[in-house]
């Protein structure tokens, strides 16, 4: 019986061991799964947990509350779909202008600099119609004036740019026929600005265009650059595409918004709203490495003077002259005696006739004189031309006229003079540009200048300003006299092989001073800057 009782309880033991060994490992198990669910939120965990009749007490202590949901976003404010003649005009600078630009692009240098001022007098403008769809029309008489003239100061900023960069060229640069063709016709970005028929200004502007820009073409169809001739072709395209714009949206001017609020709220609105109706501006492209600098120069080529070999004076020439020149008292051996007859000091019907007797050409006839050229009197001269073409003046011709010649000029104007002598031409108004070549004492009174005054091949040439003007360029002037009034004493003065040229500005007693230009320039290398240094050569006494 003893042995009996105590394998039974030896044997409840051991069960209750195992049944105590079995509880800790499902304690264990849950603290593992509850440490898995925290580590990862969100959706069920995917290890399976031995089910348990009672939960383990640990486990509701590291139990974390469920995250907060998400806050939702804003919604971003929907950008005013933009006036049809907004997106149509829009649409004409991304279709039409920006191709010319990636042109320019390619050429680089001034060129594209100017045409990436041109695309921001595109993108104003069309500012500018956005601005005249939503407000009512200014009153420019009355106290609007003022406010017209800044929501069109971006406009005029562009094409004062524009004008700039052409004006700070030389007429020597590569690219002068480019610059020239862009700022004579950049007037065209003033179209919202003219009430009836702004088409007409447009077409003005590209007559404009064309004076230099067939140069470039001229110049590019000879060398076969085929670039150069697609450059002109699409600036030439923008004109037409322009015109057919106008005349579908607005033949007869810019049309304004009767029943909008005025401009100055417009104006507020729009510089705060996401778009303001221009096209952006294009991303620039990731372009890659620049490209590797060129390889060093060589080494300079060794002299080897004493391994050079003279060569053999040739018979004639100056050797033969020396060898008998060395000769001493026997060089005059092989001279002959002239003849009083033959001695053109002594017989001044020989010096009348340029004849000289058979005897004396006997050692070599001269060679005859150049052909001479036709008098003054028998060369047939042209009739004086004074017209106007599209927006373009062309005066020439003209020789002492009796009376001054007097034009009425419009902003859009530009004049071309050439070959007149001892004439003055009065401009009364305000013109674009004007240019000069081959006159002799010409006289230019002008009133005010949007553009420059460009003197080419000219003598004693004479400029008096009575308004303003930006820039005077000079190239091959032989004396000059040029008269600044007041406001335009600070004009920009651009000489090139000219000599003879003098200022005239009003000093502070109102009576005019004297100031010559320099024509002598001293050029020599300073060692120490790496540079050439150009001082002006000042003549005193």
């Amino acid at each position: 019986m003893a042995t009996h009782s105590t394998m039974h309880n030896f044997t409840t033991l051991i069960k209750r061991l195992e049944a105590a060994t079995s509880r800790l490992e499902d304690i264990a198990q849950s603290a593992i799964d509850l440490e898995s669910t925290a580590q990862t939120p969100q959706g069920p965990s995917s290890t399976t947990t031995p089910q348990s009749s009672t939960p383990a007490p640990s486990a509701r202590a590291v139990a974390a509350p469920p995250p907060p949901p998400p806050a939702p976003k804003p919604a971003a404010p929907a950008e005013e779909e933009l006036p049809e003649a907004v997106e149509e005009f829009n649409t004409f600078i991304t279709d039409v202008v920006e191709k010319w630009v990636k042109l320019s692009e390619e050429i680089g240098g001034p060129v594209a600099e100017q045409a990436r001022q041109v695309l921001k007098g595109y993108r104003e403008t069309s500012k500018f119609i956005h601005l005249s769809t939503k407000a009512k029309r200014l009153d420019l008489k009355g106290a609007d004036a003022s406010l017209y003239q800044k929501l069109i100061q971006p406009i005029a900023d562009a094409i004062t740019a524009v004008n700039g960069i052409k004006d700070s060229a030389h007429r020597s640069d590569p690219f002068f026929n480019h610059l020239s063709a862009v700022a004579d016709s950049i007037i065209v970005l003033a179209w919202p600005t003219i009430p009836t028929k702004p088409y007409k200004h447009v077409q003005e502007a590209k007559d404009s265009a064309q004076f230099f820009g067939n140069k470039v073409i001229t110049a590019n169809k000879e060398s076969g650059n085929a670039k150069h001739l697609e450059w002109v072709k699409s600036y030439y395209n923008i004109f037409p595409e322009l015109i057919n714009y106008i005349k579908l949206r607005f033949p007869d001017g810019l049309t304004w918004n009767a029943s909008g609020p005025h401009a100055s709220e417009v104006a507020k609105a729009l510089a705060n709203a996401p778009s303001a109706g221009a096209p952006a501006a294009p991303a620039p492209s990731a372009g890659g490495a620049p490209p590797p600098p060129p390889p060093p120069p060589g080494p300079p080529p060794v002299l080897r003077i004493n391994e050079q070999k003279a060569e053999p004076a040739p018979a004639g020439g100056f050797g033969a002259v020396f060898s008998e020149l060395n000769q001493g008292e026997a060089v005059t051996k092989g001279l002959r005696k002239v003849d009083k007859s033959e001695m053109t000091h002594k017989n001044p019907s020989l010096r009348a006739s340029s004849v000289v007797p058979e005897g004396s050409a006997a050692r070599g006839k001269s060679p005859a004189p150049g052909k001479k050229p036709k008098p003054e009197s028998m060369r047939v001269k042209k009739p004086p031309k004074q017209v106007l073409e599209g927006n373009k003046w062309t005066i020439e011709n003209y020789d002492s006229p009796e009376q001054p010649i007097e034009i009425e000029v419009e902003m859009t104007h530009s004049l071309l003079i050439s070959k007149c002598t001892k004439t003055t031409i009065v401009l009364k108004g305000k013109a674009n540009a004007v240019t000069i070549e081959n006159t002799a004492r010409l006289s230019l009174v002008v009133d005010d200048l949007v553009s420059t005054v460009d003197a080419v091949k000219s003598q004693n040439f004479a400029l008096q300003v009575m308004g303003t003007i930006p820039t005077v360029l000079l190239d091959q002037v032989d004396g000059a006299q040029i008269y600044f009034s007041k406001e335009s004493s600070s004009t920009r003065v651009f000489t090139s092989k000219s000599t003879g040229v003098n200022v005239n500005v009003i000093g502070p007693d109102d009576d005019y001073k004297e100031l010559a230009l320099p024509s002598q320039i001293c050029s020599y290398y300073d060692e120490e800057k790496g540079d050439m240094v150009n001082e002006i050569v000042s003549h005193a006494g």
